[in-house]
């Protein structure tokens, strides 16, 4: 071949293995995005590029199924002190709850929220422009469990420039301080921006939004549903705008703690069931049996002249459900 083709071919293979590099969907994301970053960056104190960065790898540039459905760019999951929107999806486990916004531009604000709790806060020790630190801090915090989620966003990082979204001309602006004068002394009051007001769910919306995600049931005439993975006893009863003592009450569930397919109903359980009597499973509780059946379990121990402190059958058993003669209740 000839040398000037070789050369030719030489320059050309690096610029073709570069452009293969940059994705045209995370450039188009990028340019969508990139602002919201830099004013995350300005508010919060988390560099622009690590949280672009994350944005990319979580949502897949905004195509993944939490993105798209639940505007969850960040994949981040429910907790204790999430009483928004929820969606639920197969992740680590399956149908796992995670947090579901009303748009994009709110999943970004929670995720620099969901930063500063108390478990991420060595990562504010390091510098805005060391993205790399900050990528490895986030990894040793716990935010992902993929042992290359650091490097994968280093890459991204460097892939796409984003390091430049750090040294932005709006970050190199004089930020703007109120100054007070006492003779010869000048104080810096805060720069900190005030919190922006948002708007909690009402307690309807609240309520729709839970039914929308756990679909009504009928068991011996009354309502029930279905818990799924991170309901709770505390946060189901504030999403149905009921107290949660009545909510335990009602299931039999004073001290007890809510599992994924547990049944909740939603008012006080039948003093009676619809058959006379069932048999019970070996190693079935008696509170088990109480939310099979839709009858409360005092009524159950009752007919059964079982002890409270009956709680498991170790042996196939006939559970009156009903009240029946006192010769044909068995004890």
């Amino acid at each position: 071949m000839n040398k000037k083709y070789w050369i030719i071919l030489a320059l050309w293979i690096p610029m073709a293995t570069f452009a293969q590099v940059r994705n045209s969907v995370y450039e188009a994301y990028i340019n969508t995005w990139r602002e919201t970053a830099v004013q995350q960056q300005q508010d919060y104190g988390i560099p622009a590029s690590i949280t672009m960065a994350q944005a990319l790898l979580e949502s897949a540039a905004g195509k993944s199924e939490l993105a798209v459905n639940a505007n969850n760019h960040f994949g981040i999951k429910c907790t204790s002190e999430w009483f928004g929107g929820v969606y639920y999806y197969d992740d680590d486990s399956k149908g796992e709850c995670f947090r579901q916004y009303s748009d994009a531009a709110e999943s970004f604000k929670d995720h620099s929220l969901f930063l500063k709790r108390p478990r991420y806060i060595t990562c504010f020790e390091i510098a805005i422009e060391d993205y790399e630190g900050w990528a490895h801090r986030l990894k040793a915090c716990g935010y992902a469990t993929d042992p290359l989620y650091a490097s994968k966003l280093i890459k991204i990082i460097e892939d796409y420039k984003l390091y430049e979204l750090d040294k932005s001309e709006e970050q190199k602006k004089p930020l703007k301080a109120t100054v007070v004068t006492q003779a010869p002394v000048i104080a810096v009051i805060s720069q900190d921006p005030e919190p922006e007001y948002v708007e909690p769910l009402s307690a309807k919306a609240e309520k729709e939004n839970f039914m929308l995600m756990h679909p009504i049931k009928r068991c011996n005439g009354m309502n029930y549903v279905t818990a799924r993975e991170g309901d709770t006893y505390a946060n189901v009863a504030f999403r149905l705008n009921v107290r949660e003592r009545d909510l335990r009450e009602h299931n039999d569930a004073l001290g007890r703690e809510m599992k994924a397919g547990d049944r909740i109903f939603l008012g006080a359980k039948r003093t009676y069931g619809a058959n006379v009597y069932v048999w019970s499973h070996p190693g079935q509780t008696l509170w088990e049996l109480s939310q099979e059946e839709g009858v409360r379990l005092s009524s159950i121990q009752k007919y059964n002249g079982l002890e409270p402190s009956v709680r498991t059958f170790k042996t196939r058993q006939k559970i009156y459900l009903k009240k029946v003669k006192e010769e044909h209740v068995r004890y």
